[in-house]
């Protein structure tokens, strides 16, 4: 691996993956980026933290351009995805830029692109962050083995009168009809059903690893912040769907299997195999019918 993570996942093996993701994504992190930088100071000092491939920071360097500019401080522990992700930020800032003339906004001028190389579960992970306006974190948080103290340490980098907004949560992203005409029906659901009890295997053998037994909003709370809320955005592509969907979906499927491992029947892992053979009949990147919908929400909180 590239860099050390608490789930022991090789990131930079996902980069294709994540930048499938991010443009399927794409339109739901633009209108999420513009509503959290919409109240914040002129220049505004924004920390994009596990910043991944780059989806969000394309959206947030863009929506900081188009209200004057700032500064966009991306934060990652695998250099390859930290690379990925500024040249994502530094191209969408340019893009903006160079197309002022058609958009919507009275200022539009460049954003100071930064990277920090760090572990997003530093203890000193304030010190190594500017003062910022808005922090922005991802499904960064529940990688982490203490969850609680994560958010604290992301709260504590915010300047007074700063947001911090978290994306945790949701609904788990749905690609398939329900009966599929392989094996039995339901599958997608039963992989999801597994995939949880994966994770919570995960998080039960991590190194130090707290319990937080409750939600998100109650975690900023905890963490001093006020004015706590909440919004979720939908991200739909619905059938007939573009051959992007189509490679998600494929993709998707066989990433919940192998995460499944001997937790699946035999029936369901000869349902997998087929429907993610290119030369098999069954194969999902042949079906209208696949399509991607999934809910996440965003918790909000404010330094005062």
């Amino acid at each position: 691996m590239s860099a050390h993570t608490h789930d022991d996942l090789n990131w930079a093996a996902k980069l294709p993956s994540m930048r499938r993701a991010d443009a399927l994504f794409e339109k739901a992190l633009r209108d999420v980026a513009e509503r959290l930088v919409r109240d914040l100071p002129a220049q505004a000092t924004v920390v994009d933290v596990g910043c991944g491939s780059g989806g969000m920071s394309r959206a947030l360097a863009s929506a900081l351009a188009c209200r004057g500019g700032g500064t966009l401080v991306l934060l990652d522990a695998v250099a390859e995805l930290l690379h990925a992700a500024s040249e994502a930020a530094r191209s969408a800032s340019d893009a903006t830029v160079a197309d002022a003339d058609s958009v919507d906004a009275p200022v539009v001028a460049p954003v100071r692109v930064r990277t920090v190389l760090a572990d997003a579960g530093r203890s000193d992970l304030p010190a190594l962050l500017p003062e910022a306006d808005l922090v922005w974190a991802s499904s960064v948080v529940h990688h982490l083995p203490d969850q609680q103290k994560a958010v604290g340490s992301l709260a504590a980098a915010l300047r007074h009168g700063g947001l911090l907004a978290v994306a945790e949560g949701g609904l788990a992203a749905r690609c398939l009809p329900w009966d599929l005409g392989v094996g039995e029906p339901g599958l997608e659901a039963r992989l999801i059903s597994v995939r949880e009890a994966w994770f919570g295997e995960l998080r039960a053998g991590m190194k130090d690893v707290v319990r937080m037994p409750y939600g998100w909003g109650a975690a900023l709370g905890k963490a001093g912040l006020s004015g706590i809320s909440s919004f979720s955005y939908l991200v739909d592509h619905p059938a007939p769907a573009a051959q992007l969907v189509s490679d998600f979906a494929v993709e998707r499927v066989t990433w919940l299997a192998e995460t499944a491992g001997d937790k699946l029947t035999a029936g369901d892992h000869a349902a997998v195999q087929s429907l993610v053979d290119p030369n098999s009949a069954d194969y999902l990147g042949h079906r209208a019918d696949v399509h991607l919908l999934s809910a996440s929400t965003v918790h909000c909180g404010w330094r005062r």
